[in-house]
């Protein structure tokens, strides 16, 4: 089995050699001729994954160490029998982090405490759920609004209407679809 791996993911040098030959190539300079001969790619948002990249190859499975897919066209990669696997919540902690020095920004600002304030949190999955426990924790009133979840689950979701009235902060965590 051969691998082209995206030669700037962390930690991945050494792990794979045992069970394939494995090439690592800068992300922006995996091209046709890279994975002719390919069963399999590693890669990041730098290098597209399509028709163009992947028509003729052996290429079966793609694996991106993004949580995003928008460099990979999931159709044609679905048609072509090439599996796509992505690393859903794997920033998740760190959106966490960052999230959670915006709301201390804005409490300490306004010299306000976290129950002053009605939270809403747009999309409940990955990055949502940990800021939603994260606000509820710090004492911030908190609504939650994800359409696809109340369908599938019910719940205390809201709409995004009221969210947009009832709340005094809103963060999104939703995916970028066309």
């Amino acid at each position: 089995m051969r691998v082209v791996v995206d030669k700037a993911i962390p930690f991945i040098a050494g792990v794979l050699e045992q069970y394939a030959e494995v090439e690592y190539v800068a992300g922006g300079e995996i091209d046709a001729a890279t994975v002719r001969d390919c069963d399999a790619l590693i890669v990041r948002t730098r290098t597209r994954c399509n028709e163009s990249l992947l028509a003729g190859s052996k290429v079966k499975f793609i694996a991106t160490a993004t949580i995003g897919t928008d460099h990979i066209d999931e159709l044609w990669c679905a048609k072509n029998g090439i599996t796509v696997a992505r690393a859903a919540g794997c920033n998740a902690r760190g959106v966490l982090q960052w999230v959670a020095a915006t709301l201390k920004h804005i409490c300490t600002t306004d010299n306000k405490e976290p129950s002053d304030y009605t939270l809403g949190v747009v999309g409940v999955g990955n990055v949502g759920s940990l800021v939603v426990e994260y606000a509820r924790h710090w004492g911030f009133h908190t609504l939650m609004c994800d359409p696809p979840r109340k369908a599938r689950e019910g719940g205390d979701f809201i709409s995004i209407d009221e969210i947009a009235t009832r709340c005094d902060i809103i963060t999104l965590h939703t995916p970028l679809d066309n």
